[in-house]
C-alpha cells in the first residue's frame, strides 16, 4: 500500500493540526534589554547568499551557519530581517550595530 503524504484529520472531524515550527519556520521568541526578537538558525547548508552582519559590519559568507532575526511585534515584516552572527547576536547589548560605509 502506498504512504500517505497528507496529514490526517483530527479525531474531531476538524482540520488537520499545524506544527507551531512549521507556520514560524522554526523562529523561537527571545527578549533581551533592547526588546522582543524572533530568531531563526541558519544552517551553514541553508545559507546560500552574501549578507553583512549588522554586529560586526563583516560579511557571512554562504555555507557559514547563523542567524536571522526580526522584531517580534507587529511591525515587524520581511524588511526587518537581518542576519547575523551567533557571537554579534550574543553579544548585542555590549556591542551595538554599526556600518562603517
Amino acid at each position: 500500500m502506498p504512504r500517505r503524504n497528507r496529514p490526517g484529520r483530527r479525531a474531531d472531524g476538524g482540520p488537520p493540526e499545524r506544527d507551531l515550527g512549521a507556520a514560524t519556520g522554526w523562529a523561537r521568541a527571545e527578549s533581551g534589554s533592547d526588546g522582543d526578537w524572533l530568531v531563526r538558525t541558519v544552517p551553514g547548508s541553508q545559507a546560500t547568499k552574501f549578507y553583512r552582519c549588522p554586529g560586526c559590519d563583516h560579511e557571512i559568507r554562504p555555507g557559514t551557519p547563523h542567524l536571522v532575526v526580526w522584531p517580534a511585534d507587529d511591525t515587524g515584516s520581511v524588511a526587518d530581517r537581518r542576519h547575523w552572527h551567533r557571537p554579534c547576536w550574543d553579544a548585542r547589548a555590549r556591542r551595538r550595530p554599526n556600518r562603517r560605509w
